[in-house]
């Protein structure tokens, strides 16, 4: 007995993803549809050996579905994911549109899968932002062990996190600055090949991003709303994977060992630590991986009870689409949702 899923934005990166994965980790679908805009009607994309044909989401009947998954801007939505929720199936969205929405839960389910008995509210849950997901599996367990006072995060995100245009930007800059000069930014608001941005979205009145906003936001509302938090985001000439340098003050001693021992049992976790020249992880290693990385644990000298430690993952996966599928396997294994076999509903 399957489910019949839609994956709305089917043709962007994110949505590829989201079909790749279903099919990957046998999500039980049985009936597959790859929705996106009018211009779109048409466009095969994959769907493990199938090919599939994409639907115009003006058209479509989300009454006959189970579970939607949507990879679109905030604002389509905003407009879309209440219709598509009233209609019947659960809308699981990737966009920034649903997340601090108190009827609305955010979810990681190695972090806070209990969170899953509001979904009946809206029929929607959201997916946090890339970069918080792969920090907040990485602190849940810590946090389990030690009360966390404070967190600093610098996050070095790579260009997929902006979507095909700036994959293609970072391309054809780094392609060019050598023969004709890097091509004049658009996607970004600096040249990116070889260099740099400490800014992603749009700044805020007290000199934050909202990209940076959101860790601390969706954190608090996931983890420990007590947890005091400061990021610094910051765009970086990497195709994949997004890294985050992270510095943890806790209310009690942790030794690192005692914190590679814990994140080792940790669910999502890998921890590859070893003090050689190769005994981390980069986003090289973690690209087409689901797991969060966890390297460089080590003694924060500067604070009584801290630690310092490295954390990557693939952003298109954990950090999105594998994420947004985990969900779905978690309001099967919960029975949130019931097969397409039988009468369709929300039970929590």
């Amino acid at each position: 007995m399957g489910y019949r899923v839609a994956v709305v934005g089917a043709t962007g990166n994110v949505g590829r993803e989201m079909l790749n994965i279903l099919e990957e980790v046998t999500f039980p679908v049985d009936k597959i549809h790859a929705i996106a805009s009018r211009k779109s009607i048409g466009v095969e994309v994959s769907f493990g050996d199938q090919t599939v044909k994409c639907e115009d989401i003006a058209q479509f009947d989300f009454s006959t579905v189970d579970v939607v998954l949507m990879s679109v801007s905030g604002a389509f939505s905003k407009e879309w994911s209440p219709r598509i929720a009233a209609a019947g199936p659960i809308v699981i969205d990737n966009s920034s549109a649903w997340r601090m929405d108190p009827d609305v839960p955010l979810i990681v389910p190695e972090v806070n899968p209990d969170a899953v008995e509001m979904a009946s509210r809206k029929n929607i849950i959201a997916n946090p932002n890339c970069s918080t997901i792969q920090l907040v599996v990485a602190l849940k367990p810590l946090h389990d062990l030690a009360r966390i006072k404070r967190v600093v995060v610098s996050t070095y995100q790579s260009v997929s996190g902006a979507g095909k245009e700036g994959m293609d930007e970072l391309f054809d800059q780094t392609k060019n600055v050598f023969v004709l000069g890097a091509t004049p930014p658009k996607k970004f608001p600096k040249q990116i090949a070889f260099n740099v941005i400490p800014f992603i979205g749009a700044f805020q009145d007290d000199g934050y991003t909202d990209e940076e906003a959101k860790m601390w936001k969706e954190t608090h509302k996931m983890l420990d709303p007590s947890i005091k938090l400061t990021v610094t985001c910051v765009r970086v000439p990497v195709f994949v994977g997004h890294s985050e340098a992270v510095t943890v003050e806790f209310d009690r001693p942790i030794e690192p060992d005692e914190a590679r021992e814990i994140l080792r049992d940790a669910p999502g976790v890998l921890v590859v630590d070893k003090q050689e020249h190769d005994g981390y992880v980069t986003p090289v290693d973690a690209a087409g991986e689901f797991a969060v990385y966890v390297s460089r644990i080590r003694k924060d000298h500067t604070v009584e009870n801290g630690l310092s430690f490295w954390v990557v993952s693939d952003n298109l996966r954990k950090g999105a689409a594998l994420n947004a599928v985990q969900i779905a396997q978690l309001l099967d294994e919960t029975g949130v949702i019931k097969s397409s076999s039988g009468y369709r509903s929300i039970t929590v």
